[in-house]
């Protein structure tokens, strides 16, 4: 069959006369794989820029190399705080994408999101490594990295809602897990705005915290180590 009459002539003729059909589609052409080696890129690059903060003068006589390093300290110290939040979000990411079998236009849209505040990472990092004493700097990049996590949250929050888009591993007990846990860094996170105001330096500290945090959801996100804890009880 040729001519107008032809139905891939049609096929192509009702993609043309609706280029907008496609956006609202539900499901992904990205294959999960493929996006997941997209979000590593991601991370790398915002990993490198964050190493590339960390520089001293150029120049220097020899009896100023040591004042330098020591002026370096902060950067060097915010270079490590970012790095442990970065890998923290990255490990989240892979266990985020164990739990998708689809991924939806939604779940794009999040992940997008969410690569779009892992990138800009090393900003807030230079501001707290510069000015890390003032309230300003401190808020910031708490703030960021809550909307990183918060990011992370509602994608776990869309497969829990939205079991089509879920993979044979994603029980409902290990998402929820895993939404509380993001939950409560978020809130230590937040937590720490208000305390900045007080004290920057114990509104850095306090981010510490998000090591608990974490750690208290992770064995009701472990089948394995929950099984064994029922059995042991």
């Amino acid at each position: 069959m040729t001519g107008t009459s032809s139905p891939h002539y049609w096929n192509r003729r009702t993609l043309m006369d609706n280029p907008l059909r496609d956006l609202f589609r539900r499901d992904s052409l990205v294959e999960t794989a493929r996006l997941s080696l997209f979000g590593d890129a991601v991370f790398a690059i915002a990993i490198t820029l964050l190493a590339l903060e960390i520089t001293v003068p150029t120049g220097l006589e020899s009896s100023q190399v040591a004042s330098a390093l020591r002026d370096a300290v902060a950067t060097i110290a915010a270079y490590m705080l970012s790095f442990a939040v970065t890998g923290v979000l990255w490990l989240s990411q892979h266990s985020l994408f164990r739990l998708i079998r689809v991924v939806d236009r939604g779940l794009l849209v999040l992940y997008f999101a969410f690569l779009a505040v892992v990138a800009a990472l090393p900003f807030p990092t230079r501001l707290i490594s510069e000015y890390g004493d003032t309230a300003a700097a401190t808020c910031f990049y708490a703030g960021s990295v809550a909307v990183a996590i918060a990011f992370l949250c509602t994608m776990y929050v869309r497969i829990l809602i939205r079991p089509s888009s879920a993979s044979a591993a994603a029980n409902p007990e290990r998402v929820k897990a895993a939404i509380g846990r993001c939950l409560a860094m978020i809130l230590v996170f937040v937590s720490s705005i208000p305390l900045s105001f007080v004290s920057p330096t114990v509104a850095t500290y306090w981010w510490l915290l998000a090591i608990p945090a974490r750690l208290l959801f992770r064995a009701a996100s472990d089948p394995t180590r929950a099984a064994v804890s029922k059995t042991t009880a």
